[in-house]
């Protein structure tokens, strides 16, 4: 039997952050993963490979529309989704051999195989029991699958089964206009696939400030992608092709398209499948998440959550800034995050980002307040890349200037938002960002002139 002061349950960005953070403070840990491999769904099958996919597709884009442009001739531009689909592999392989060298690098134990809580402070991995003053769930989550569709990650596929095509699909439904539905839309569609995304609700990626929503659907569907909103997918049938059957929700009218594969992207769902959660007690809300106080405590005694598992947004930096928090808070320190100031991004490309209140949130909570606003098109850095479309919209108190929110849409935009972030975090008003100087030429410049168009007026618009 071994003991630790800590054992996290959880290899993916919250619980390895969290391992490495706790060490980091003198505390003995260890980190139990029954994946086989560190970095959680994030750097196996999500964000990591995904990203890879992305930017190889941008590039054969690039090669195909913007090259000529540019005076750059190449030829005809194929794809090997062979060697493509092998270098993401090895991005994979190096980010999770990565997390296990900083993990001998900070004395911290990785224990393979999947964890169980048996009794306060012990947690069995297989036969072995190991004993820990305190406990942190990192389980992650799991992809949301309806009940309408069985998964086979062949034809009929999640993120996971996305990211391991074998060939190019012809046509590719996608189920859900969420930022997973249109990232992996996107990859596909730039490789030559012909992709429609069927939404139950009448607009693409819910929650987002609603300008730019629509504005994000503009691009989208100039770029080729095909939208089905307000339409509630009744079934997924197997032939020679895949019919996906579904009903308008304005009319109840019954329709149907086929593929040859279809993307189930609906959503994710806190893992917690032979976790031992509800058996010592731990409690979970209506919609399997484990319940915490303000300091991630369960209610089992030395026992806390973090991440996906938790409320809040399924993002891997949430899970990182509670990994971090827990660590201190564990360690007897002060462990805070400000859920205000978690950015979201869209890594399509355009990229979309966005942090603080949207339009519509501040309107429903009575805020006073003033949007300053920039165009990309008239920013000389974005306009020498051919990339151009898109915008920078701020947000401020009417009265104080406080930054609210910020809202992108264009190059870069999942970097640019962290000025944003930053400023925030010190309570920065518009102002405080429109005289600070900016590099030129930079998409950066862009973020500064939506800050002046909160004051007297952006100089360049």
């Amino acid at each position: 039997m071994s003991e630790y002061d800590v054992i996290v349950i959880g290899g993916g960005p919250g619980g390895y952050v969290c391992a490495i953070r706790c060490a980091q403070l003198g505390l003995k840990t260890a980190c139990v993963e029954g994946r086989g491999a560190l970095g959680g769904t994030c750097l196996n099958v999500g964000c990591i490979p995904s990203k890879a996919l992305l930017h190889a597709s941008e590039l054969v884009h690039e090669a195909h529309e913007n090259f000529g442009t540019l005076g750059i001739n190449v030829g005809e531009v194929s794809v090997d989704l062979e060697k493509m689909m092998g270098h993401k592999t090895s991005v994979i392989q190096a980010n999770t051999g990565g997390i296990e060298f900083l993990f001998k690098k900070n004395k911290v134990d990785y224990i393979k195989g999947y964890g169980k809580i048996t009794a306060k402070g012990e947690v069995t991995v297989g036969d072995a029991v190991h004993k820990a003053k305190s406990i942190v769930i990192a389980t992650g989550s799991d992809v949301a699958v309806p009940p309408f569709v069985e998964l086979d990650e062949e034809r009929i596929v999640s993120s996971t089964g996305a990211l391991e095509l074998k060939e190019i699909p012809k046509k590719m439904v996608v189920i859900g206009a969420g930022v997973i539905g249109l990232e992996l839309g996107s990859v596909y569609k730039r490789l030559g696939a012909e992709v429609e995304v069927i939404e139950y609700l009448d607009q693409i990626t819910p929650g987002m400030d609603l300008e730019v929503c629509r504005n994000f659907q503009k691009l989208l569907t100039k770029q080729g992608l095909k939208f089905t909103l307000g339409a509630a997918v009744q079934s997924v049938e197997k032939g020679d092709s895949l019919t996906v059957k579904y009903k308008l929700r304005k009319d109840d009218s019954e329709h149907e398209m086929e593929a040859d594969v279809v993307l189930v992207a609906t959503g994710r769902k806190p893992y917690t499948a032979g976790l031992g959660a509800e058996e010592m007690g731990i409690e979970l809300d209506n919609r399997g998440r484990i319940v915490v106080d303000d300091h991630f405590k369960t209610k089992l005694d030395g026992c806390y959550a973090i991440g996906d598992v938790i409320a809040g947004p399924m993002l891997a930096h949430k899970a990182e800034d509670e990994g971090f928090a827990v660590a201190d808070i564990i360690a007897g320190k002060h462990g805070h995050v400000d859920y205000g100031v978690i950015p979201g991004v869209i890594y399509t490309a355009p990229e979309v980002a966005s942090v603080g209140k949207t339009e519509e949130q501040l309107k429903e909570e009575g805020v006073a307040y003033k949007v300053g606003k920039f165009q990309f098109m008239a920013n000389g850095r974005a306009k020498a890349n051919l990339a151009a479309e898109g915008f920078v919209k701020l947000l401020a108190d009417k009265e104080t200037d406080r930054i609210l929110g910020a809202h992108l849409i264009g190059p870069a935009a999942g970097e640019l938002i962290h000025e944003i972030c930053v400023a925030m975090s010190f309570g920065a008003a518009a102002e405080d960002i429109a005289l600070t100087c900016h590099a030129h030429p930079t998409f950066s410049e862009a973020v500064r002139e939506a800050a002046l168009a909160c004051g007297d007026g952006a100089i360049h618009a």
